[in-house]
């Protein structure tokens, strides 16, 4: 099982990011936290990296459903999408987390069917980043 359900882009960053939110929403998952990476180490560290956004993503039915079995899922959730610059392709990098490791962190079957619900809609946006435009 891969960690990550992922395409890369030949865009800009910005572009990147509005279309992973717009593919994001078409699959139900809302954007509840947004974590600026490269504006947090430079302003914390003085260190500088490639332009690297952590985006919370969550649809609510299926969080609904996982926490309905078990609580303490919510260490799990939201779930991530990484959208983050390869400064030596020069293409722009969307990961997602790969619902599926929740059912296999777990070791609970119940949280499966959840799972899968997830990592199919998670890889449907992703399919949609990594089509031709139109």
């Amino acid at each position: 099982m891969t960690l990550a359900l992922s395409t890369t882009l030949n865009t800009t960053f910005d572009d990147a990011v509005e279309r992973t939110r717009n593919a994001l929403q078409q699959q139900g998952f809302g954007v509840l936290t947004e974590i600026d990476v490269r504006a947090t180490l430079k302003a914390k560290l003085d260190e500088d990296l490639e332009d690297y956004l952590i985006l919370g993503a969550c649809n609510p039915p299926l969080a609904h459903r996982a926490l309905s079995i078990d609580r303490q899922i919510g260490l799990l959730l939201p779930c991530n999408v990484v959208v983050r610059t390869d400064p030596d392709a020069g293409t722009v990098l969307i990961e997602a987390m790969n619902p599926q490791l929740m059912a296999q962190v777990t070791d609970n079957p119940a949280f499966e069917p959840v799972a899968q619900d997830a990592a199919t809609r998670l890889q449907a946006a992703i399919d949609t980043l990594a089509a031709p435009a139109r």
